[in-house]
């Protein structure tokens, strides 16, 4: 038998992998803080300030009192330590927005120690994004739009 090689030992740049997870965080005694359009947009953003990192997010899906989201984490962060830096940089960034929240949550945790998290392959990513995007519908939720708007010159 004999060995063929291309010649080339060129590491591959960057992360090649599938790692597609499908989570759910609660906010703290499951207070409803996603109920106003501003929470929401303020959260999603801290999310995406995130993919800084490596993270790339999916579809959001937020229902009152918890956000379904999906996202590929890093081939360098475990499933914990992605946990960790998603749910301390989003409360941080909520707390430094909304103010308010300090009265709600005095000792600073924004998040419920709970989470859920199961992994999404390539086949059921559209099933996913789905789930995610009919929260406030499956929910019964309603969101009030309290973001300014630029008014028309």
């Amino acid at each position: 038998m004999e060995i063929i090689s291309s010649g080339c030992y060129k590491k591959l740049v960057g992360d090649t992998r599938n790692n597609w997870v499908t989570m759910m965080f609660p906010t703290k005694c499951r207070f409803n803080c996603f109920r106003k359009q501003s929470h929401i947009n303020t959260c999603t953003q801290a999310f995406r300030d995130l993919e800084r990192f490596g993270f790339e997010f999916g579809d959001f899906g937020f229902a009152g009192n918890h956000v379904h989201f999906q996202v590929n984490i890093p081939k360098k962060y475990s499933l914990e330590d992605a946990e960790i830096m998603l749910k301390s940089y989003t409360s941080k960034k909520m707390f430094e927005m909304h103010p308010g929240f300090r009265k709600r949550y005095p000792k600073g945790s924004f998040w419920s120690g709970y989470e859920h998290h199961e992994s999404t392959g390539l086949k059921n990513l559209e099933e996913s994004s789905n789930y995610c995007r009919n929260q406030q519908i499956h929910h019964d939720v309603f969101v009030i739009n309290d973001c300014q708007q630029i008014l028309p010159c």
